[in-house]
């Protein structure tokens, strides 16, 4: 018999989160911080430096930090379910049933269905239908900040570059204008791959991509000095 495959986009939902927002991040906090730094008439060494210390700070940690988070929640809460089961395990099983019933079987159906699933893997029905934790929605910190770092140093890259390049007459307003574009891009990529509407996630990401550059570049006018 052939095999019905199917293509469901939450099977990439964690890496495609760790990437798209680490290039994003990457590139709005590279590009705002080059242009506030720009802004405030510094010496163009002195906006390079700026930028690669923002590429290297930001590229992993706090990626990490965050979904370690989310991982330490998960496990406390897989810890007080398995606690639960083993201390009440026929509430436990009639909540599972409850959860079904709410889902729209009949109530003999889903104390047979409650019944089976919790004698062939408790934990993990409750872990599914309670808690909404699956192999595929599991936090992994490691993949997701490797899957950041790489994609933060990608989208930090092109304003590192420009500012490298450009002289400093032409590079606020080039880096503006190229990490819009670019964001745009990114909106409509991670559109796309979420299944969403193209031009609403480039609007998005590019709106407020362009406010934190305004943000920096007025705030780089405002307190810097020209030297």
């Amino acid at each position: 018999m052939k095999l019905h495959r199917e293509f469901h986009r939450v099977d990439r939902v964690g890496w495609l989160r760790a990437s798209v927002l680490g290039a994003n991040d990457g590139l709005i906090s590279t590009s705002s911080l080059i242009v506030g730094v720009a802004a405030a008439h510094v010496d163009g060494t002195t906006v390079v430096l700026a930028g690669v210390a923002g590429l290297v700070g930001g590229m992993a940690a706090g990626e990490y930090v965050s979904v370690s988070s989310q991982a330490d929640s998960e496990r406390a809460d897989l810890a007080r379910e398995r606690h639960e089961l083993s201390s009440a395990p026929e509430a436990e099983q009639r909540e599972l049933a409850g959860i079904y019933v709410g889902r729209g079987l009949t109530r003999e159906l889903a104390e047979q269905v409650a019944r089976q699933l919790t004698a062939h893997d408790a934990l993990a029905a409750h872990a599914r239908d309670e808690l909404g934790i699956t192999d595929l929605t599991r936090a992994q910190p490691v993949l997701a900040a490797i899957a950041s770092a790489g994609s933060f140093a990608v989208g930090a890259l092109p304003p590192l570059l420009l500012a490298l390049l450009l002289p400093q007459s032409q590079l606020t307003a080039s880096v503006f204008a190229a990490s819009l574009l670019l964001l745009c891009l990114l909106g409509a990529v991670a559109a796309r791959l979420g299944g969403a509407k193209q031009l609403h996630g480039a609007l998005r990401v590019g709106f407020w991509g362009a406010v934190a550059m305004a943000v920096t570049g007025v705030a780089g006018t405002l307190f810097g000095v020209a030297v």
